[in-house]
């Protein structure tokens, strides 16, 4: 590599399209990380590492005696002594594993946007009036891994697990990153093909579909967190009543509504096909507009994620099938934000 390939250049280049594809790459990483995290809630795996090392904490017990010290930290916590008396080092090191990954995809994940941010910068490529909006999305970015954090800090003290609000706030977080990163990217796809092109508008109607698909992840973030799922393996009845029994009163209506584990599980069932018609009305909007891509992806994993959360009720609430339920709402996001920025775009 040669001094003038490193050189700042005297004036900006904008560079849209390989900042669009740098951003897609980010995203794949954060659905990753999505993937892995349902995977660390579904093994109750996400207690297993008790404390927060950013940089440190990227290296994982390597001797046996690191191995022991891990473990007897996680033996001080509720969960191991109400939960898990008499585990073995194994069985230890299996829910470790799961937990650490995640935490290392997070990591890669903040040097993978800040590293090519700084290049993009340093080699005035961001168009105008994105550089801003590429550092909210780090800040952003810095700021899931203190929500994680803290998520985390609720279940070693006096709960055997985490908060089920906390997970909620950190799960939307990474979806709404995940949205930002695929809207910006598309915002800079238009401008490389169209370069008086204006970012994208939220259309009224995408407004709607988005704020009904933001509730259902929150009730699919309750769910997990509460075990809902566990509270009936029959469909479309839940214990052979369509309004389940065993809803109880916790003193309020938003704390009965949020935290019954027969309630949570009822409204995440039935607001689902709300959700599902009004994003099929914004994937025939999308096709109207012109654009058959985000309508097909639409309409391709409102479907799939519709068998899958029966097909996951109904088998009690199996790993593999969990996993890709929460692997296709992510898909579910990404696709309905590429719905609504079809509807919102401004090509001149």
């Amino acid at each position: 590599m040669t001094a003038t390939t490193l050189s700042r250049p005297a004036t900006a280049v904008p560079r849209p399209a390989p900042i669009a594809r740098w951003l897609l790459t980010v995203a794949a990483l954060v659905f990753c990380m999505v993937v892995v995290g349902g995977i660390t809630r579904l093994t109750e795996s996400g207690l297993s590492i008790t404390q927060w090392k950013p940089i440190a904490g990227a290296i994982p017990p390597l001797t046996h005696d690191q191995w022991m010290q891990a473990f007897r930290d996680y033996q001080k916590i509720p969960e191991y002594r109400q939960l898990r008396q008499g585990m073995t080092l194994g069985d230890f090191q299996f829910i470790f594993f799961w937990e650490w990954v995640h935490r290392l995809l997070g990591r890669l994940i903040g040097l993978a946007f800040a590293l090519p941010l700084i290049w993009f910068a340093w080699k005035r490529a961001i168009p105008q009036g994105y550089g801003l909006r590429l550092v909210a999305l780090l800040a952003l970015g810095g700021l899931q891994g203190a929500i994680g954090w803290w998520m985390v800090e609720s279940g070693l003290s006096e709960r055997t697990d985490v908060s089920h609000y906390r997970l909620a706030v950190h799960l939307l977080t990474a979806l709404f990153i995940m949205g930002g990163l695929i809207w910006t990217a598309l915002d800079l796809l238009t401008r490389a093909k169209t370069p008086f092109a204006k970012p994208a508008m939220l259309h009224p109607f995408a407004v709607v579909a988005l704020l009904a698909l933001l509730a259902q992840l929150m009730f699919g973030a309750f769910t997990a967190g509460l075990d809902a799922g566990y509270v009936s393996s029959t469909w479309p009845l839940m214990n052979d009543h369509l309004v389940p029994r065993g809803i109880e009163w916790l003193g309020s209506l938003w704390a009965t509504v949020s935290s019954d584990p027969y309630l949570v599980h009822f409204i995440h069932r039935w607001w689902a096909w709300g959700v599902a018609i009004l994003l099929v009305m914004l994937a025939r909007m999308a096709r109207q507009a012109g654009q058959r891509g985000p309508s097909i992806a639409i309409n391709a994993t409102v479907g799939a994620q519709i068998a899958l959360g029966i097909a996951t009720v109904v088998s009690g609430m199996a790993l593999p099938l969990a996993v890709l339920h929460q692997a296709v709402g992510a898909l579910v996001v990404a696709s309905a934000a590429w719905g609504a920025h079809a509807l919102g775009e401004r090509r001149g």
